[in-house]
């Protein structure tokens, strides 16, 4: 990467994300009687991206990345993206047919094998852990709404 075009990235995104953390904070705290309210997602995006860019300008100031003038030319995998791309757009359109947990399970599972071949078995448990992890936490410890399951699992 350019480590100029990333320096300046990073503090463009870090202000976006401060931006997003300051804004949020004016949105009304619940709604429904939801402990969760609109303000969490926008908040959490924004500290989210202030870590990434903070991290970016780390890289960048420490010297790790190499310079674009270093003749090499990054190699560009449209398959791998294609089908990222493609099945996030599937998550999307599915999410509510096929619920929350078994979706990001295999949006996850399909991720994590176009990125790396292989390791079945950390693939499997981390898309496991992280789909019943993330709906548990935000079903049942945030009181938030999510699509749990389909209706023909019968499972909840």
């Amino acid at each position: 990467m350019n480590r100029i075009f990333d320096r300046y990235a990073g503090v463009a995104f870090l202000l976006v994300g401060a931006a997003f953390v300051w804004e949020s904070r004016k949105i009304g705290e619940s709604s429904y009687g939801s402990n969760v309210g609109p303000d969490i997602f926008p908040m959490g995006l924004g500290i989210l991206l202030i870590l990434l860019s903070a991290r970016l300008l780390y890289e960048t100031l420490r010297g790790r990345m190499t310079d674009a003038a270093s003749g090499e030319k990054p190699r560009l995998d449209y398959k791998r993206f294609g089908i990222l791309v493609g099945a996030a757009l599937l998550y999307a359109y599915f999410l509510e047919d096929i619920g929350y947990v078994l979706g990001t399970f295999l949006f996850l599972l399909l991720g994590f094998q176009v990125i790396e071949r292989g390791r079945w078995l950390v693939s499997l448990l981390v898309s496991a852990l992280f789909s019943f992890g993330v709906y548990y936490l935000f079903v049942q410890v945030l009181e938030g709404t999510l699509p749990g399951f389909p209706s023909w699992m019968n499972l909840g």
